[in-house]
């Protein structure tokens, strides 16, 4: 009796009967693709390529999240550079404090291969293997299920996430040698200190040369900016058995002069003749809190330029001597970086201020034959660490003015930079106060390489917010015969 009245009732009422059915097809429809959903993120969730824990995975720029999916994070083949530095400092560190609870590096699914240490077995066998930080999977959710034993931080897991201050700078500030030995490979630790608004020294100890096995030695390079306005300059020239580097740490000994890192401070000792006399120096460096930048290495066939700036803000006291004439030096304000690579026919673009707020660095290397292909960047540092790294294309150098040392060069009076990243921009204009020029042959070509102090100005908006800064800082540049580049 039911059917037959629900039949009839049907039959009667097309239109309302078709319109009930559709709804009710609309309905189961919604209803598998919902479930569908579901189990699909279930099938996810289990998925072995899929890194877990947290509630954001951090990926390079540009990655498919698909072919992620697909492929899964073992597939893709893809490594985060500088992946210490976002771990402590961008994403772990005090800016973020108030958002990031915890920050968790992983690597998933690295495909090695293995060899037995058994004579005459040439075979390898491929595995699978993943590395993380056990306390920090633990914090975000993602710890190891570990049925005997214990999986805990050891003490280099404690340094990889919070290293101490020597375990830091030895890290940043560590030497190099060369893939293979190269008569034009150089590396140096550089230093300026400001001890008088009219004063400052430029400080370098510089190893180069074919390392180890060849043909190399060291140089101590001192130059004084005097009150009156005039450079000085030393410089004493020392072989590769007087000199000690160290490729796990900062120290480095040239001769009578040495740098030596504890616990965050340098000590800077260093001795050169000159034609006023010998200049000696004595001064403990000690870089201000969060202010670095970490290591950036540059690589195309056999070129290779490495920078790292452990101190862009720092503070030098000591004592500083000329000709036996020496005076005290105390909260001067310094900055260290420190140089490696191959300088066949290489230039760079170059400068470092600080201002009542900010810091800034910028920089980039024009490598042979490769003129202008390599984009610069600026970033901008604070008390927290890095606010913003932005890129650039050119400098647009302006007027000219006297260069030192150099009759006839020519320094740019002034320059603009218009940097941006994204939605973030800041035009920086710079007037230079002075130039020291020094001449430089390489490949047959003559150059002059420019030292200059001058006064900036920033203004833009980074991360939704106006930044506006002023201050002092020292810049480089070339310039070929007596124009600028």
């Amino acid at each position: 009796m039911i059917s037959t009245l629900a039949f009839r009732h049907l039959w009667v009422k097309k239109r309302r009967s078709a319109f009930l059915l559709l709804g009710f097809g609309l309905g189961v429809g919604v209803m598998i693709v919902l479930l569908s959903v579901g189990e699909a993120m279930l099938d996810q969730s289990r998925d072995i390529a899929l890194v877990g824990g947290g509630e954001v995975t951090v990926l390079p720029q540009g990655i498919d999240v698909e072919a992620m999916r697909t492929g899964g994070v073992s597939g893709m083949f893809f490594g985060i550079d500088r992946a210490r530095f976002l771990t402590r400092q961008l994403l772990g560190g005090p800016r973020q404090a108030g958002l990031v609870r915890s920050v968790a590096p992983a690597i998933e699914g690295k495909l090695l291969y293995l060899r037995k240490n058994v004579p005459g077995d040439a075979g390898a066998v491929a595995v699978r293997a993943g590395g993380e930080i056990p306390s920090r999977a633990a914090a975000v959710g993602a710890a190891l299920d570990v049925r005997g034993g214990e999986w805990w931080d050891d003490p280099r897991d404690s340094a990889w996430i919070a290293p101490t201050a020597q375990g830091l700078y030895d890290e940043l500030d560590r030497f190099h040698l060369p893939p293979t030995p190269d008569s034009t490979w150089g590396e140096w630790q550089y230093f300026n200190v400001v001890v008088a608004r009219d004063e400052w020294w430029y400080v370098t100890l510089l190893v180069g040369g074919e390392l180890p096995g060849g043909r190399w030695g060291g140089q101590v390079l001192i130059t004084r900016r005097g009150p009156d306005g005039r450079y000085q300059r030393f410089a004493a020239t020392v072989p590769a058995a007087a000199v000690s580097l160290d490729t796990a740490r900062a120290d480095l000994a040239v001769g009578e002069s040495s740098v030596r890192q504890r616990d965050g401070v340098y000590h800077v000792v260093a001795r050169a003749p000159g034609a006023a006399g010998a200049a000696w120096i004595d001064l403990e460096i000690s870089p201000g809190s969060n202010r670095y930048f970490p290591a950036v290495e540059l690589r195309a066939d056999d070129f290779l330029s490495g920078y790292v700036v452990p101190g862009l803000v720092a503070e030098a006291k000591g004592t500083v001597c000329v000709a036996g004439r020496c005076r005290r030096v105390e909260a001067a304000p310094a900055y260290h970086d420190h140089n490696w690579g191959v300088w066949r026919d290489v230039t760079w673009e170059w400068g470092a201020a600080r201002g009542a707020s900010l810091a800034l660095l910028y920089g980039g290397v024009r490598a042979p034959d490769n003129a202008g292909a390599t984009p610069f960047f600026l970033t901008l540092v604070d008390s927290l660490g890095v606010r913003q790294v932005l890129r650039f294309g050119a400098i647009r150098y302006e007027g000219a003015r006297a260069a030192a040392d150099a009759p006839g060069v020519r320094a740019p009076g002034r320059f603009e930079i218009a940097a941006g990243r994204d939605a973030d921009t800041v035009r920086l204009l710079v007037v230079i106060e002075d130039a020291l020029a020094s001449r430089v042959r390489a490949a047959g070509l003559s150059r002059h390489f420019l030292q200059m102090r001058g006064r900036f100005a920033l203004q833009g908006r980074v991360g939704g917010a106006e930044v506006s800064d002023s201050g002092t800082g020292f810049f480089e540049t070339y310039v070929t015969g007596a124009s600028l580049r």
